[in-house]
């Protein structure tokens, strides 16, 4: 059974694993509801906050909900924006910066919210949300290796998978 999955409206594209959207949902729900519950009802795991005044939690937080965005927004644009006539490693933008922008972006959405109301149970989804998104990427990583060869081999070296340089 092959784990590769195609877009097909995108030729372009060289295709993802293939439980990785609905494992990104689940996880989402999972979190959104833990963090939500935690958070305004039950209180259970959000001690943390009464050492870390909302003034600051705040302003940190809506740093991380905007980079966020901007990564998903230009990731998304790059990637599914348009048909790319020649098929190659996209190396444009934010795919400049960091080799997974969209993955990263969902990491920083919910690391945003946890800033903003922390919650211990929200925090240990969280963890696990990054290492199925780091499974996925190295998956799909060996499928861009296979199709693309040295020219991707040379973006690993080039380009962080999550960390951007601060320069080159």
């Amino acid at each position: 059974m092959t784990h590769k999955k195609k877009h097909h409206h995108h030729k372009d594209l060289t295709g993802e694993y293939f439980a990785g959207d609905a494992g990104q949902i689940i996880l989402a729900l999972l979190f959104t509801a833990i963090w939500i519950a935690d958070s305004f009802f039950l209180e259970y795991s959000t001690f943390l906050n009464q050492y870390i005044p909302l003034a600051v939690r705040i302003p940190i937080g809506l740093v991380f909900l905007i980079i966020s965005a901007y990564l998903s927004i230009k990731g998304h644009l790059i990637v599914f924006g348009k048909n790319r006539e020649n098929t190659g490693v996209i190396r444009e933008n934010v795919f400049n910066i960091v080799r997974h922008p969209i993955y990263l972006s969902e990491i920083l959405l919910y690391f945003g919210l946890l800033i903003l109301n922390i919650s211990i149970a929200a925090a240990i989804v969280w963890i696990i949300g990054v290492a199925f998104l780091h499974y996925i990427s190295r998956y799909e990583e060996s499928l861009l290796l296979a199709r693309f060869g040295k020219e991707y081999e040379q973006y690993i070296k080039e380009v962080p998978m999550w960390i951007p340089r601060l320069r080159k």
